[in-house]
């Protein structure tokens, strides 16, 4: 959003139309609604889907057009997403000016790299720039995402990626030497360690001002989880005195705009279903730089159904993640982890946070592997951080999990974020059996995240899947594999129609 650019900060009323609120919610996508016959479509030659300037009052955007036929709208009328109604701090039959936007050149850069050509660090802070402003669409935004996945990015232009996407945002400072902080490539169902791991560090006087993000693929992100247990949406103003206060915070990336094109990027990806290599070390390392980090540990599951499937895959990947992590000056170790099944048992958001609880309250149905893993990551940490010693970080995070300071920490950091919750349970649930008695030899993580997603997460915070076996288990005929969670007879319908039409996602031989 920007001021009006105007020079006499008016337009000319044949320019203007009047605001009627339909509420329509387009997402984050801002839209205005003008019917084609009216005098500002046919003086400005305005046609669907254009890209148009948009103005109330003092306040502009960059907004596309869709057009309306017959009495939606009076001819003298206009209306506007709700997003962009937000945006414009709109009111209901106040004056819009339209016009058309100043050429967007970068436009032509984003074109080039549609055709093969590279992009220089310039380019990129100019296309995250525009992206920021708001005058991509989305459609320039797919054009964007699949041309730097088909074409691939070189660590140049990832590193000018990176750079570009946190001069387009925030940069917070916390006036300490080491800010630690972790991060998970994906593409594995369940493992939800961050909430464990930022309770850990925390407990032991470290700083580690966590931002997460939501599902882009999967059936949950951390902040989806995160918000079952305790608001995430806080500025930045109040992520500073959750930090300041608790030492920790695990709260949505997008509402503090710490690297917000990141954020643009990653909705349009989610839509699109791509999440590519050059783009997702620009944007893990551009949020961790953003967020004041000094000190970084990924966890990279590597298995046949996860994102990263094989080992050549995790060395090149590794590879690029700690070469730009070098050039943009942030002290990062890669972890590879086990990515052939699911960690921990719940693969939703709410059922995730009923993992996370079970481990730090130690009870019999705290999953061992997530608890194990999360011990791994918040041991390195504390090495990397020398708040251990080499070799001990492990032992270190493991007596503070033990004896109860991290759930203690846990709860206050919930508390100063605004209160802690408890999950909801899924009102519908549909046990899927085994066919035959044998031995678990593979799970097809691929697929056991699109039931979950099917069954409703993860908008429905309690629907996913539970998962109910191991691989090497054996199972009789009849045993639970795992357990659909929906909120409704409907999406448990869906999501097992897909389980059977995709079978076996668990094989049993």
């Amino acid at each position: 959003m920007h001021k009006n650019s105007s020079q006499s900060g008016e337009y000319e009323l044949g320019s203007t139309l009047h605001l009627r609120r339909l509420g329509i919610d387009t997402h984050e996508e801002a839209v205005i609604y003008m019917r084609r016959d009216c005098h500002v479509c046919r003086s400005e030659g305005f046609s669907s889907h254009v890209r148009v300037e948009v103005n109330v009052g003092d306040e502009a955007i960059i907004a596309t057009i869709n057009l309306v036929e017959g009495d939606l709208l009076a001819p003298h009328e206009a209306s506007l997403s709700e997003v962009a109604w937000r945006r414009l701090k709109a009111r209901e039959g106040g004056v819009v000016s339209v016009r058309h936007p100043r050429p967007l050149d970068s436009l032509s850069r984003m074109r080039a790299k549609v055709y093969g050509q590279r992009l220089l660090d310039g380019d990129m802070t100019q296309i995250m720039h525009d992206v920021v402003a708001g005058r991509y669409s989305d459609i320039h935004l797919s054009s964007f995402i699949t041309a730097c996945a088909a074409r691939g990015l070189d660590r140049t232009e990832t590193i000018g990626l990176t750079k570009a996407m946190v001069v387009a945002g925030e940069r917070l400072e916390w006036g300490a030497d080491v800010i630690v902080d972790k991060h998970c490539v994906g593409g594995l169902p369940g493992n939800r360690t961050t909430p464990i791991v930022v309770a850990i560090i925390a407990a032991c006087g470290l700083t580690m001002p966590k931002t997460s993000s939501r599902a882009i693929t999967s059936p949950a992100g951390t902040a989806d989880t995160m918000e079952v247990l305790a608001p995430v949406n806080l500025d930045i103003v109040s992520m500073r005195r959750v930090v300041d206060k608790e030492g920790g915070c695990i709260v949505w990336g997008g509402s503090v705009s710490l690297s917000p094109a990141d954020d643009t990027l990653i909705r349009v990806e989610r839509a699109l279903d791509v999440d590519s290599e050059g783009q997702l070390v620009a944007s893990v390392l551009s949020k961790k730089l953003a967020a004041g980090s000094s000190t970084l540990v990924i966890d990279m599951p590597v298995g046949s159904t996860a994102k990263v499937r094989s080992n050549s895959e995790a060395n090149r990947l590794a590879t690029s993640l700690l070469s730009v992590s070098q050039a943009v000056g942030l002290n990062t170790r890669v972890l590879r982890t086990d990515g052939s099944q699911p960690v921990g048992r719940g693969i939703g958001p709410a059922l995730e946070a009923l993992d996370v609880l079970a481990v730090f309250n130690d009870t019999k149905e705290a999953p061992g592997d997530l608890r194990e893993r999360a011990l791994d990551l918040a041991g390195i940490l504390l090495e990397m951080a020398s708040a251990a010693p080499n070799g001990a970080g492990r032992e270190y995070a493991r007596r503070t999990l033990d004896s109860g300071a991290a759930w203690k920490k846990f709860q206050a950091i919930c508390e100063a974020q605004g209160g802690m919750r408890h999950p909801n349970a899924a009102a519908q649930r549909l046990p899927i059996l085994a066919d035959s008695p044998g031995r678990v030899v593979s799970v097809d993580n691929r697929r056991l995240a699109m039931a979950a997603k099917l069954a409703g997460a993860p908008e429905s915070k309690p629907a996913g899947v539970e998962f109910q076996t191991r691989i090497g288990a054996e199972v009789a005929k009849g045993d639970v594999l795992f357990t659909l969670h929906a909120e409704s007879r409907g999406e448990i319908a869906y999501a097992k129609e897909y389980v059977k039409s995709h079978s076996p996602i668990i094989e049993v031989e």
